[in-house]
């Protein structure tokens, strides 16, 4: 049946499963027209659109999940040029005044993106996709070599006393490469040799998943560097921190639509909780957790290392403040950085000629420290792009074309 004659704009929304979505199309005077569920394939996608179109001029389309399980429908709908935007999950007032089920999720989806109300622009996954694939694998490689290293610890604990006793006081590192090249001989017991096996299999383990973590970094660093150079060479901001930035504010970050936005996004921005006289403001344990926990490391860093960041602690607790209050302030102060970072791409002053320039004027990294009053870990940082210092590699770059 079509009701293009009657309807002529409609709007359509979506509700994502891992192999079917559910699709809902509502004229533009909020009438229900019909819905249909397809599967989660590129013909399945196709049948969909056309199945909207069939109804009239798709004006939007309302995707739940449009960085996940609707990824799949929300490229193809962007791809034909169509307007999409992501719905958040409903109150759960309304859903238990409305109930739930895949139809009314669908029809709540459309109205949603017919009167703009809980949408916001989906991402463009297609930009980032790369750095969130090695982020979450990098991550998942860390997280299996600390349960890894925690089975170590627990096996050890109910380990026969001639291997506890041996291994447990090992430095964490030196335990892994000491079980790693255990040589285990045939003449111990049968329950000592299956306690020795079981914890040379995990620390080779370990060993693998930590090249792997590594690995990935690598790669990863020269993904968000090409990215955003600007944000990777920000006081503070290492790899991982740079790539979950990226990933928050996604391919589009003109979608946010100020740095109070992207600092409510990411938790950080502050929440009145005044009654009567009393007159404050509390954290924000809403928004993205990952993005504030970004924050959180940048903000950790820059208050044990930052000349300034210190200053301004320094300052802020001879105000009274606390630890907490401090933090919040400063991740706020962060996030507009961030911001301006994210809509504003620019590129870092090159540092790939200072290590050469160095080496071929045989000076050590101790003399060039010693010169410039820092530690040595200061100035190999800055030559590897580990450390962002404007000021201090023009003055070495001088220094080393006049030594």
């Amino acid at each position: 049946m079509t009701l293009a004659e009657d309807c002529e704009h409609v709007f359509g929304g979506v509700d994502t499963h891992e192999n079917s979505i559910h699709v809902a199309v509502v004229s533009d005077r909020g009438k229900d027209l019909e819905d249909r569920e397809f599967p989660t394939t590129p013909p399945g996608y196709r049948r969909a659109l056309a199945f909207l179109a069939s109804f009239g001029q798709i004006v939007a389309i309302g995707v739940e999940g449009s960085s996940s399980y609707g990824a799949g429908i929300t490229r193809a709908a962007r791809s034909e040029g169509l307007v999409v935007v992501e719905v958040m999950r409903p109150e759960r007032a309304e859903r238990r005044r409305l109930g739930k089920s895949d139809p009314i999720d669908a029809y709540q989806a459309a109205r949603a993106a017919m009167a703009t109300h809980r949408v916001s622009p989906v991402k463009d996954a297609g930009a980032i996709e790369g750095i969130r694939a090695l982020h979450n694998a990098r991550r998942s490689a860390r997280k299996a070599r600390t349960a890894a290293m925690v089975q170590i610890y627990h096996q050890l604990v109910t380990a026969p006393a001639e291997i506890r006793e041996k291994y447990r006081d090992l430095a964490s590192d030196k335990r892994i490469t000491t079980l790693a090249r255990l040589q285990i001989r045939s003449d111990r017991p049968a329950a000592e040799r299956a306690v020795l096996l079981a914890l040379k299999t995990l620390a080779i383990r370990c060993q693998q998943l930590q090249d792997e973590h590594e690995r990935l970094g690598k790669l990863l660093d020269q993904l968000v560097t090409a990215a955003n150079p600007g944000l990777r060479g920000a006081y503070g901001v290492g790899p991982d921190t740079a790539a979950q930035l990226l990933i928050t504010g996604g391919g589009n970050p003109d979608r946010l639509r100020s740095e109070a936005a992207f600092a409510a996004l990411c938790g950080t921005s502050p929440i009145p909780a005044s009654s009567g006289k009393t007159v404050r403001h509390r954290l924000n344990r809403g928004g993205d957790r990952a993005a504030n926990g970004a924050l959180h490391r940048i903000a950790l860093v820059r208050m044990s290392s930052d000349p300034r960041t210190r200053a301004y602690v320094a300052q802020q607790r001879e105000k009274g403040l606390s630890s907490k209050e401090i933090q919040r302030k400063l991740k706020r102060a962060i996030a507009r950085e961030i911001f301006r970072y994210l809509n504003t791409p620019m590129l870092i002053p090159e540092i790939t000629d200072l290590r050469p320039t160095r080496q071929a004027k045989n000076i050590t990294l101790t003399a060039a420290a010693n010169h410039f009053a820092v530690w040595p870990s200061v100035i190999s940082e800055l030559e590897r792009g580990l450390r962002r210092d404007d000021t201090l590699a023009n003055a070495y770059r001088e220094w080393l074309r006049a030594a």
